[in-house]
Formats: structure tokens, C-alpha cells, sequence
């Protein structure tokens, strides 16, 4: 992988927060198996830089880095208080028309990484609401309430909506074929997913500064996202 250029990724900076539009498959944190990660982009740039919140690898969208501890505290205090306003786009199998549908469930998360819905888990809470629907599939903008690991995708999945390409919680890849009527593969290749991730963006975010002023910023989707939706549109 090349490497990245980290100015491009800002979509907001001020003398406290940078917010940047993260690529999928670039983790936020130290990964052993990577030659970098968005941790170590972010103090190259300002050396005191510390993520305030993680995406998951595959999970492209907004991030927001504190430039200083006391913004960095500030930031925190928010998340502790619900204050966050997070929102993220997710393309999921099926026909769903959701509107401020809040999934209440609780979730456990075991030492591998994999999260499931359990009464003896911590609370999580999640609104759905339907922003397009297309032949098989809908876009859905999901609002986390709090924020356990990998809670959207597994409350869509536990609503019977798996992410397309969520594989690990019951998702299936989206194949162009499955889209197309008069779909020819080349010969002896083999066909690949039109988004080869789980197909979630982090969207939006809100949240105070230090100054008391609202900050939102809103994350354009990576172009891997923007085909999905151009071909659920084109099919519709």
C-alpha cells in the first residue's frame, strides 16, 4: 500500500481538531500486520495528535483527531455524555422502510473481536431510518446512539438487514451480476463483489468545540461506495 497522503484525508482542521475522511482498510490504531495506520499519519502531521474514536478498518468516513489534551478531554467528555452526533450510511440486503426505528439491544463482545446480541451484554441503541430504496436492496442512515463494537452491524442483522459484504454477521457480497439481467463475465475470470468491504460509511459527525461552537462535518463517500449506489441506482 502506498503510502498515504494525510493531508488529503482533512476535510476540517482548527488549532484543536483535525477531522478526516478515513480510506477503508487503513486501521485507526497500530496494526503489527501494516506499515502504517492513522495514529501514526496523524502525529507525523501534528505531533500531539491522538484519535478521539476508531472506525473499524474497513469503515471509510469521518474521524476526528484532537490536536491537544485539553481538546482531546473535551472530545471525551462529549462521547461520555451522548453528546456526539454520529451518523453512518449503510447499503443492506432487502427492502426496509425504517423511520426513527430504534433497536434497543444489548451486546457482548467475546476476546476474537466478534460482538452478538445478549441480555447479559452492555446497552447499545441504534436509530434506523430508510433514505432509499432500491430493487433488493435499501441505503440507510443509522444514528448510534452509544457506541459498542460493531453495534450498527449487528443491529441491522438482528432487524433481518444484514450490510451487503458483512460476511461476518450474515451480510453477502453484492455481485454486479445479481444487479444486471444481461451480465457477461470474461472468460476464466472470476466475477468480484462491486464493494469488496462491509458497506458502511461514517457519514457525519457533530460535536462541541472548545470554543462552545457546534462543529459538523459531513464525509463524501469513497469511490468504492459511490459505484455501489451509481449501480443500485442505475438497476432501480
Amino acid at each position: 500500500m502506498k503510502k498515504v497522503d494525510f493531508q488529503k484525508l482533512i476535510l476540517f482542521e482548527n488549532e484543536d481538531y483535525l477531522v478526516i475522511n478515513k480510506p477503508p482498510y487503513l486501521s485507526s490504531l497500530d496494526d503489527r500486520h501494516e506499515a502504517q495506520n492513522i495514529l501514526d499519519l496523524a502525529k507525523d502531521y501534528s505531533a500531539d495528535a491522538q484519535l478521539c474514536h476508531r472506525l473499524d478498518k474497513e469503515t471509510s468516513g469521518c474521524l476526528v483527531i484532537a490536536k491537544n489534551p485539553a481538546a482531546y478531554r473535551h472530545l471525551a467528555i462529549q462521547f461520555e455524555n451522548r453528546k456526539v452526533n454520529k451518523i453512518y450510511h449503510a447499503v443492506v440486503e432487502g427492502i426496509k422502510e425504517y423511520e426513527q426505528l430504534l433497536v434497543d439491544r444489548n451486546l457482548v463482545a467475546s476476546a476474537k473481536g466478534v460482538a452478538k446480541v445478549s441480555k447479559e451484554g452492555k446497552p447499545a441503541q441504534t436509530v434506523f431510518n430508510t433514505l432509499k430504496t432500491y430493487r433488493a436492496h435499501s441505503l440507510i442512515e443509522c444514528k448510534p446512539i452509544t457506541g459498542r463494537l460493531h453495534q450498527i452491524r449487528i443491529h441491522l442483522a438482528y432487524l433481518k438487514s444484514p450490510i451487503c459484504g458483512d460476511e461476518l454477521y450474515g451480510g453477502r457480497p453484492l455481485y454486479l451480476s445479481s444487479l444486471k439481467r444481461r451480465f457477461n463475465l470474461k472468460k476464466d475470470t472470476e466475477e468480484l463483489p462491486i464493494m469488496q468491504r462491509v458497506s458502511l460509511h461514517a457519514y457525519s459527525i457533530e460535536f462541541e468545540g472548545l470554543d462552545g461552537k457546534k462543529i459538523f462535518i459531513e464525509a463524501p463517500y469513497p469511490k468504492d461506495f459511490q459505484v455501489l449506489i451509481h449501480q443500485l441506482e442505475k438497476t432501480n
